[in-house]
């Protein structure tokens, strides 16, 4: 199947079949949401069907919810479930300390809660995911939609106070509409460029009235399974803790 792929989809079909083998029987486990978790369902769907392999999974998004489903997967609720043995999820942006950018696909804001309430995060990526320092990829700010030209105001002051020059806060539009996440949020887009202090971001942006979550994950990630466009892939504990 691999080789009617595209080079993109063949990386990303390689460390999610990798990842994949860190399921086991009995497990709960927090499945992500995007381009390359949509391979993870896949491969464990594949498990389920061909070795008999057991585990409930908890969905980070509406989307993930329905391609498992229609997989055919044992599904659960994050409150149900509790603390789940493992979440394997994409990244927009890995940094060397596997601290993350997420939130391109919207749903940073269940990806989070789900990443946090595991014993381990897993992210699958392919190489151009990595990078000295984060902040290429445009960071996501989930708003209330009360109040949010305020948010959005604030959240530039802060920057502004942070030494950001040269950034822009935009709205995510859709079809010449704001963008709603599953919780009926908007998204601020944050283009910074490089983020100097991901960590005091991170908290700060969060102190902010209307600012629901935003898209750094720190300290959360445990390992991450890169993948190669000629079907390879290879994976890296933190701290080589397994």
């Amino acid at each position: 199947m691999i080789d009617h792929l595209s080079l993109s989809d063949r990386s990303k079909y390689a460390c999610a079949l990798r990842a994949s083998a860190l399921v086991e029987n009995g497990m709960k486990v927090g499945l992500g949401t995007g381009s390359t978790a949509y391979w993870l369902v896949y491969h464990l769907a594949e498990r389920v069907r061909s070795e008999g392999l057991e585990f409930v999974g908890v969905p980070t998004s509406n989307k993930t919810r329905e391609q498992a489903q229609a997989e055919g997967l044992k599904l659960i609720s994050m409150d149900d479930a509790g603390r789940l043995d493992i979440t394997i999820d994409g990244a927009d942006e890995f940094d060397q300390s596997m601290n993350l950018i997420k939130g391109g696909g919207g749903a940073h804001l269940q990806e989070k809660i789900v990443a946090f309430g595991s014993d381990r995060m897993v992210v699958i990526a392919d190489e151009t995911k990595k990078v000295n320092k984060l902040g290429k990829f445009p960071l996501p700010v989930e708003v209330l939609k009360f109040g949010s030209a305020s948010s959005q105001k604030q959240i530039e002051e802060l920057l502004i106070a942070q030494n950001y020059k040269d950034f822009t806060v935009q709205m995510r539009m859709e079809k010449n509409k704001p963008f709603i996440t599953d919780e009926g949020n908007y998204i601020f887009d944050l283009n910074l460029g490089e983020i100097q202090n991901p960590r005091k971001l991170c908290v700060d942006l969060n102190i902010i009235p209307g600012v629901v979550e935003n898209g750094l994950f720190i300290d959360v990630c445990k390992a991450v399974v890169i993948g190669y466009s000629d079907g390879t892939a290879t994976i890296s504990w933190k701290d080589n803790v397994v």
